[in-house]
């Protein structure tokens, strides 16, 4: 494998060349790579719907839901199916485990549906499939407000949409607060008696006449022909002509009994942005298209089309823009580059300082080698930058130079002994092939198993993984073939330098003097040349090549051949010739520059010598220990001390894990960051008309508007809304409207800390609950794989009544837990729906039956479906709706409609009743079970007071109340200092002094969080009397919190053992593997220390991919000392070689590891400089995300670095103590049981006195030193 290192350095043209095109091909893989805030996540999971006009939700969940959920049952791969019943519909949601085949799974689907789908009763429509995508959200949102009549602005909506969505990148433009057009048939019931028309005629002859009929084909001797009858109507006189009774010869139309016109659907909600009635577009992007420049070309198409609408429509019409991701993405890649370059600069500076200017360049060429590079991988693969992507290479900074710095290190070794650069560099290739393998193989065992974490979060964060694959990849690439190629050309050209710098320093000062202007003649008028003469002026040579070819196109040039090769010939000449003048000037800049420093360093020297007195140099003999060495030599150099050390470092790991318990700050599943968009949910009970919903909107719409902190605000009541990232969280039931607000970005306010966007949301929750009549509830929609409320219980059961007395009593529990806020139920609103109850028997003496009544039920409801037909206005079809005027849609109106029959008009009324009956819109099931959710959020801050366990362990902790962050009202203040006011105090403290317990450390603070009050709960839920045959689960976070945090346990122990076999091949030695991985368990120790330091919340997510990570980085310190340990004790006593392998490897060992930490620290505490327009950034949203991830490595590296640098010689001297011990208890043995006169006796009696014997000396004569006339030693005797 080596051979390959030998193989690049013989072709070092070529891999040079092959570098050049790396560095290009990632650059433009880099500059063409989509660039998007958030991982585009696939969910594996489909939704199939069946629209059934009229249906109720229990019929719905009888006849269609229950045969689809038993049809696609089996299914392949099916993890979960959820089903909603409700009026109209029916829905099911199949979610199937991730590594899906989705085209054989519709398939499979479409087979399922098929059979599910013949069980269906008639009228139902037919179902369709559609894919769950979650990155399928708009980026950008076109609002068009303006006091213009809605067909207008419904016309330039369309005409916009269909210009957007032309558009290569965009998926789709989806039109928000429109709606869609009709022609209304509205029919006067005082005509229909006057012509002695019954509402059912009416209804039979508008749809006898709307169909079309296939009549079959005629076969003639000239061919055969198929013949049809179409019935459906062109245009809107085709409604008017519609005949519907005759009199004699007098034939009534449609038209004679209705009004006939266009307008639009029924307004089931209201759309506002800012407070003014307004239209959206809601822009959707294709998958793997770069969301900023799409979001750019949408805004320059929106601009240009604007310019052409009339001008009275310009002045009316405000267009623009709001919901901008992509100056998100921008803003996250911006402040993502700032970090990796920061890390780029922290880590060139540390190598620089240990290891010098050159061999710093050569490192810091691998670090942009290794990131395009993995730009390249990435590009092949298909995968967008992301900020995962982005934070992967800021972790794998001080990683990937690790590689380097060894390779460069020993090559510089060899190139101090004599050797030359090419064969210095290529002979620490190889020398260092294996082990720089093997170490870069133990840290991506820590990455390997993440490439499997399920779920939504782990494909979140699986490019993670992939990234620092790819990087680490690289690097090996970079420092085995690449750097031995780069060291070798470029200390050949450092020895060329430096002789003609020699050269140029020995010439006179004065031709010094002259060579700094020819240098700048050379450099000044070739560069001029080529420079831009001014803003928007071309360079001179550039201006040339204009005038030569101006004015010729295409075919003047092919009618030119000859004139114009010499012209491109010579324009390349020139070109060539003046670079060259400009490298050469350059070069002879550099060369009398560094030969003029030389000489003044000579002559530095040469003054310096006369004034100061030069002390003799002074000739150590031996080996001299360091301070380090000598701390080493006095833990090992005993047996005692190893053992003191040992324990020390565990009783510090076992205090760290005890303190933490009693000391964090708790658990979350991911990272809180700061919340840019948020939807405030406006809730209210009853049967309210949309005019109702509305008003109550309008007020909490003002609230909002009047907040400083609010950037836009969409206010939709009713139905409607803008699609956002929600997590597949669902709306409350008893929503009458929401108000999607975007606050004020980060840039724009960072040094204004009042409008931070926690801030804004607590103060509108505040502002908006002084609201009479309403209830408010507001979702932030914060950054990362979306969820909902973290506190989620769900009951199952076949039986309603179960189902709703059980959730009855967990929302009762729910309102007296503390620290619960924004609780909400799935039970049934209050409310009435109307139930019409046909009398069949009745119904069928008078010539009705179920079907006609439900036809004469839709003239007073939404209308009946005539046809539908195209108008100029739309370009789709619109629907054509026979109804009632709105005056008489009324309940009472079917009282007055009659039936004919033999005995004449007989009203409805005879056979249909009226009955108001509990409101039941929607039945919930999951895995053919029903369900209802009771979901609360948890209130930030809350501290919870419990006693602190002075007996026995299984003595369970008593409660004494509950604390929430206060000010000048504070009543309890914490040892760090936070004050708290006491919300609520329980019955075992009434009569206690909480703070003067608290400081005497009788009690301790327990954070209030998910998972806490989930506990809590959990201990009522197993106490309640609950219903037989309900069951009860955990879902939303804390289900993806199980299914993380026992992957992430996986991923962790899968990675010790793939880490453990590789040491095992790589040392031979059982306890030599195990004694590298406890850096493993030390590290751990250093996480949960720097959660402490920096009072950070564990988090799931974040800190476990920390730890995991860190298991692959921090076991290198180890290999590195244990590798140099086995190497040392081959020609030197053990004791020895621990202390000089302490001594030896301690500068890289902590180069590495300040490297690594270096890279990381600028993101740990929230830093990014801002390298192209100055300045720097402090806990950015973006920043604020990786915080805790940064951290874990920092602190968890940091403290394993300098246990591991205690315990691992402590343990190698252990070990070595007690094999010691050992043979001298079975020499002893061997003396006593064989006696003083055995073998053994007799070589253990050597081995002591050659012990006791001093070492030898060689004294030479002082005289005779290197004196060339002093005394020759004697020729040696043949």
């Amino acid at each position: 494998m080596t051979g390959i290192v030998d193989w690049a350095a013989s072709r070092a043209r070529m891999v040079v060349a092959f570098i050049l095109l790396s560095l290009i091909v990632g650059a433009f893989a880099y500059t063409t790579l989509p660039k998007e805030g958030e991982p585009d996540i696939e969910i594996p999971a489909l939704f199939v719907s069946v629209p059934f006009p009229g249906i109720s939700a229990a019929d719905a969940e009888t006849l269609l839901l229950k045969p689809m959920e038993t049809e696609l049952s089996d299914l392949d791969g099916l993890k979960t199916m959820t089903g909603t019943a409700a009026e109209n519909y029916a829905g099911l949601a199949l979610e199937f485990e991730f590594g899906w085949d989705k085209t054989s799974i519709i398939a499979d689907v479409r087979d399922s549906m098929g059979t599910a789908e013949a069980l269906f009763p008639d009228g139902a429509e037919t179902y369709s499939i559609n894919e769950i995508n979650f990155s399928e959200f708009p980026i950008i949102i076109v609002n068009m407000t303006g006091p213009v009549p809605e067909r207008t602005m419904a016309r330039y909506a369309k005409q916009l949409q269909d210009d957007i969505e032309g558009m290569d990148a965009v998926l789709e433009a989806g039109i928000a607060g429109n709606r869609d057009e009709m022609l209304e048939v509205l029919i006067d019931p005082l005509k229909l008696e006057a012509y002695d028309v019954t509402a059912n005629e009416l209804i039979q002859t508008v749809q006898n006449n709307n169909q079309l009929i296939a009549a079959g084909e005629v076969e003639s001797e000239s061919g055969t022909f198929s013949v049809k009858i179409p019935s459906s109507f062109d245009e809107p006189q085709d409604v008017y002509d519609l005949p519907v009774k005759t009199n004699g010869n007098r034939v009534v139309t449609l038209g004679d009994l209705a009004q006939i016109h266009l307008t639009f659907e029924d307004r089931l909600g209201t759309s506002r942005f800012d407070g003014e009635s307004s239209v959206a577009l809601q822009v959707v992007k294709r998958k793997g298209f770069n969301l900023i420049q799409t979001a750019s070309a949408v805004k320059e198409l929106v601009a240009e089309r604007s310019k052409q609408w009339p001008e009275e429509l310009r002045t009316a019409v405000e267009v623009g823009t709001s919901n901008d991701q992509s100056r998100v993405v921008d803003s996250m890649v911006q402040q993502l580059l700032g970090s990796v370059f920061t890390a780029i600069a922290l880590v060139m500076i540390v190598v620089l300082a240990a290891l010098g200017i050159r061999a710093a360049l050569l490192v810091g060429f691998a670090i942009p080698t290794s990131f395009l590079l993995c730009f390249a991988f990435l590009a092949l693969m298909g995968i967008s930058i992301s900020n995962i992507v982005m934070f992967g290479l800021i972790l794998a900074v001080g990683m990937l130079v690790d590689s380097a710095i060894v390779v460069v290190e020993y090559a510089d070794q060899q190139q101090q002994k004599g050797s030359g650069p090419m064969q210095a560099y290529v002979e620490a290739a190889k020398r260092m092939f294996w082990p720089v393998i093997s170490s870069t193989a133990t840290t991506l065992c820590a990455f390997l198993p993440m490439l499997f974490w399920p779920g939504v979060p782990g494909q979140f964060m699986g490019m993670l993984p992939v990234t620092l694959i790819f990087v680490l990849s690289a690097s090996l690439i970079v420092a085995l073939v690449y750097l031995p190629v780069m060291g070798g050309v470029t200390g050949r050209l450092e020895q060329w330098m430096a002789a003609n710098m020699e050269r140029i320093a020995a010439l006179p000062w004065y031709l010094h003097l002259l060579l700094f202007p020819a240098a700048f003649v050379m450099i000044f008028p070739a560069m001029s040349l080529l420079a831009p003469s001014g803003p928007g002026v071309p360079a001179p040579l550039f201006s040339w090549i204009g005038a030569q070819f101006g004015g010729m196109d295409g075919l003047d040039l092919l009618k030119s051949v000859i004139p114009t090769f010499i012209k491109v010939f010579g324009l390349v000449v020139i070109g060539i010739v003046v670079l060259l003048i400009a490298l050469a000037g350059f070069l002879m800049f550099l060369l009398t520059l560094f030969a003029v420093l030389t000489r003044m360093g000579k002559w530095g020297r040469w003054l310096a010598s006369r004034l100061f007195r030069k002390q003799p140099d002074r000739i150590y003999a031996g080996y001299k220990r360091s301070p380090f060495g000598r701390v080493i030599e006095a833990i090992t150099g005993n047996p005692v001390m190893p053992l003191v050390m040992c324990g020390i470092v565990f009783v510090f790991v076992g205090t760290t894990l005890i303190f933490f318990s009693n000391n964090s700050k708790g658990v979350e599943f991911f990272v809180e960051s700061e919340p840019e968009q948020a939807i405030v949910y406006v809730l209210a009970r009853g049967n309210l008309s949309l005019n109702e919903k509305d008003d109550l909107l309008r007020q909490a719409e003002q609230v909002v508007l009047d907040h400083p902190g609010i950037a836009t605000a969409f206010a939709f009541a009713g139905e409607g809304g803008l699609d956002s990232n929600t997590g597949g969280s669902q709306a409350p039931k008893d929503l009458v409207g929401q108000i999607q607000i975007e606050t004020i970005p980060w840039e724009d306010r960072a040094l204004q800390p009042e409008l931070d966007g926690d801030i804004v949301i607590a103060e509108l929750t505040e502002d908006l609950s002084n609201i009479p009549g309403i209830k408010i509830e507001v979702l932030s929609l914060d950054r990362g794989p979306a969820s909902g409320k973290p506190v989620h219980l769900r009951f199952k059961s076949d039986s309603f009544t179960d189902l709703v007395t059980s959730t009855t009593m967990a929302r009762a529990e729910f309102d007296t837990v503390p620290g619960l806020t924004l609780i909400e139920d799935t039970r049934p609103l209050p409310g009435i729906d109307w139930q019409i109850d046909v009398d069949v028997e009745k119904a069928g003496q008078y010539g009705a039956d179920v079907l006609s009544v439900g036809a004469m039920v839709q003239l007073v409801t939404r209308g009946l479906l005539l046809d539908t037909m195209r108008v100029d206005s739309s370009d789709e079809e619109i629907e054509i709706r026979v109804r009632f005027p709105e005056e008489d849609r009324l309940l009472s109106t079917l009282d007055t409609l009659k039936v004919r029959t033999l005995d004449g008009l007989i009203p409805l009324s005879n056979f249909i009743t009226r009955t108001p009956v509990p409101k039941l819109a929607e039945i919930s099931r999951i895995d053919q079970k029903r369900y209802m959710d009771v979901k609360a959020d948890v209130t930030p801050g809350l501290m919870k007071i419990v006693s602190v366990n002075t007996g026995s362990d299984d003595a369970p902790e008593v409660t004494m109340g509950t604390l929430r962050p206060a000010g000048e009202d504070a009543d309890f203040t914490a040892t760090d200092g936070t004050k708290y006011k006491l919300a609520d105090r329980t019955s075992a403290a009434q009569d206690t002094d909480l703070q003067a317990d608290y400081d005497a450390q009788k009690l301790r603070l327990v954070p209030v969080n998910a998972n806490e009050r989930i506990a809590e709960i959990t201990k009522w839920i197993e106490g309640a009397d609950l219903p037989d045959g309900v069951t009860y689960e955990w879902t939303g976070d804390q289900e993806d919190q199980a299914e993380s945090g026992a992957f992430l346990q996986s991923a962790f122990t899968a990675a010790l053992g793939l880490m453990f076999i590789i040491l095992l091949a790589q040392f031979n030695s059982f306890y030599n593997a195990v004694l590298v991985l406890l850096a493993v368990v030390l590290s751990t120790a250093g996480v949960l220390i720097g959660m402490l330091v920096m009072e950070q919340t564990f988090s799931i997510i974040m800190t476990g991919t920390g730890i995991v990570a860190l298991a692959g980085i921090v076991v290198n310190n180890n290999i590195i000392l244990i590798d140099t340990y086995q190497e040392f004790s081959q020609y030197m006593p053990r004791i020895e070689a621990i202390i000089r392998t302490a001594q030896a490897r301690i500068r890289p060992v902590l180069l590495t590891t300040i490297t690594t930490m270096a890279g990381l620290a600028p993101m740990m505490f929230g830093l990014s400089l801002d390298f192209a327009e100055g300045g720097y950034t402090i806990d950015s949203p973006t920043a604020l995300w990786w915080k805790q991830l940064a951290t874990a490595v920092v602190f968890g590296l940091g403290i394993a670095t300098v246990l591991t640098l205690v315990l691992t010689p402590s343990l190698l001297a252990v070990r070595v103590w007690a094999t010691t011990y050992a043979e001298w208890i079975a020499r002893l043995l061997a003396r006593m049981s064989m006696g003083r006169a055995s073998r053994a006796a007799q070589d253990w009696a050597l081995h002591r006195n050659a012990r006791r014997s001093g070492t030898e000396e060689l004294i030479w004569s002082d005289d005779s030193w290197g004196d060339p006339d002093g005394p020759k030693p004697a020729p040696a005797a043949e």
